[in-house]
């Protein structure tokens, strides 16, 4: 019998409950959190990352990589291949939030190619075996820089690359490395770059060897393998920079070419002009039905 009372309350307290749930407002209720809020949320997490040295978190304030990352739709759960990564400053961020739902790829030159490249390779190497907890599932690739591939084709949801199109500019492997992108990337997929920005009407002939690139030879770059150009941002713009220093972007922070020489000026001025672009690889086109 108590058993009996006992299931009877119980019923009734449920659907005493299950009514007052009923009558609640509709804006009472929490909504879901939305992709790009979860993203951001994500981010703020790995960026915060007590993995990150401060060295590398006093950079944040020159390369807004929350404000980069979201331009370039980036989100937890896709295929992201980091060209050239250098050190790892942006893997840092990338591989830990890539980390349970996604996968971050770093691509870099055989270590073969030159002095760099080992000591990228060797870099980013101990960067990842010093903290197996963020970047134990991330995947170091090679590519021959004459030969670029990154990956099966169409395999992957993004292709970032950070200040590294001056270089294939000066060694010639600019057209190539965008041609390999593009086959690297899903239909519907998104290149986002980042570079130093020259002044608007320079030519490449001009400015090779500066560091500096006009936004047009980029642009042009991708669209001659086969992209669409779907936004530019002044996330990365720093309108102290008059783009015009002894030894080109490196005079800047935070390489310092110029050792303590006119140090506190190029302080004063910052990290380098930057465009910031995205880039489409467009959806196959739709089959039509042919007539009967």
């Amino acid at each position: 019998m108590k058993t009996l009372l006992l299931c009877a309350c119980c019923t009734a307290v449920l659907l005493a409950t299950t009514a007052a749930a009923q009558d609640q407002p509709t804006d009472a209720l929490v909504p879901p959190t939305s992709a790009s809020d979860y993203t951001a949320a994500q981010l703020d997490q790995v960026i915060g990352g007590d993995w990150r040295p401060a060295v590398q978190r006093v950079r944040d304030t020159y390369r807004h990589p929350k404000e980069t990352l979201e331009f370039f739709g980036l989100r937890p759960d896709q295929t992201v291949i980091e060209i050239t990564p250098g050190g790892g400053w942006y893997a840092e961020i990338l591989a830990p939030l890539l980390r349970d739902n996604g996968h971050y790829v770093a691509a870099e030159k055989q270590p073969a190619a030159d002095d760099e490249a080992r000591g990228d390779d060797s870099a980013l190497r101990k960067l990842f075996a010093a903290h197996p907890a963020q970047f134990d599932r991330a995947t170091i690739v090679t590519f021959d820089p004459k030969a670029p591939s990154f990956g099966p084709p169409a395999s992957a949801d993004r292709v970032l690359t950070f200040r590294n199109v001056h270089n294939w500019a000066m060694d010639g492997s600019a057209p190539a490395m965008f041609k390999a992108f593009f086959a690297v990337l899903k239909p519907g997929g998104v290149l986002g770059v980042t570079d130093h920005r020259a002044d608007p009407g320079a030519t490449l002939d001009q400015v090779k060897g500066s560091g500096y690139l006009p936004v047009g030879y980029v642009v042009k770059l991708a669209t001659d393998a086969g992209f669409v150009l779907d936004g530019r941002s002044e996330i990365n713009a720093n309108p102290k920079d008059d783009h015009d220093h002894p030894k080109g972007v490196w005079t800047l922070p935070p390489t310092f070419a110029l050792g303590d020489v006119d140090k506190a000026r190029y302080q004063a001025i910052g990290e380098s002009d930057r465009m910031t672009l995205r880039f489409l690889k467009p959806e196959a086109p739709a089959r039509t039905a042919s007539a009967p």
